[in-house]
């Protein structure tokens, strides 16, 4: 949805420029923008910076507008290159995060799991088997609060929820 803005000042830069540039040079000695048809291919190759020569502006109002062309075409490049860039950027990140979110629920069963056999047969460990259930246990409580943390933030902005 993003991209619609950029392709749209795209449209109205080719158009109004390739207008702009052919009322400036159509008429005039020399020119070789004289139709309509090669004043919007004009603006089209200058603004994807391909710039043929094929078509050139000879007037100072022509060379004016066609300033503007450039520098648009160039914002226009960037802003759609970034909204692309973003849109792919988020779709990975959302990709990673359900892969992750995964394994952790898978992680904290397994360890809830473990946990719950141990405790089961506390009586039978011994001190050191002992002592690394409680690191078991603070771990587990570590991660159930992070996931916690997680179910109150605003999907959207990141921000914690009241």
């Amino acid at each position: 949805m993003n991209i619609i803005i950029p392709v749209i000042l795209t449209g109205v830069v080719i158009f109004v420029g390739g207008f702009a540039e052919y009322l400036a040079e159509y008429k005039q000695p020399g020119a070789n923008i004289t139709k309509f048809g090669d004043a919007l291919w004009w603006p089209v190759i200058t603004i994807t910076t391909v710039g043929y020569g094929d078509y050139t502006p000879i007037t100072p109002v022509g060379r004016i507008v066609g300033t503007i062309v450039m520098f648009a075409g160039i914002g226009i490049a960037v802003t759609l290159v970034t909204v692309i860039t973003q849109s792919r950027v988020q779709r990975m990140q959302e990709r990673l995060k359900s892969k992750t979110d995964v394994k952790a629920g898978v992680l904290a069963s397994e360890m809830k799991a473990t946990i719950q056999d141990k405790v089961e047969g506390i009586e039978k460990l011994t001190g050191e088997e002992f002592d690394g259930l409680i690191v078991m246990m603070k771990s587990l409580r570590l991660t159930l609060l992070e996931e916690s943390k997680e179910v109150n933030k605003c999907p959207e902005c990141g921000s914690r929820l009241l």
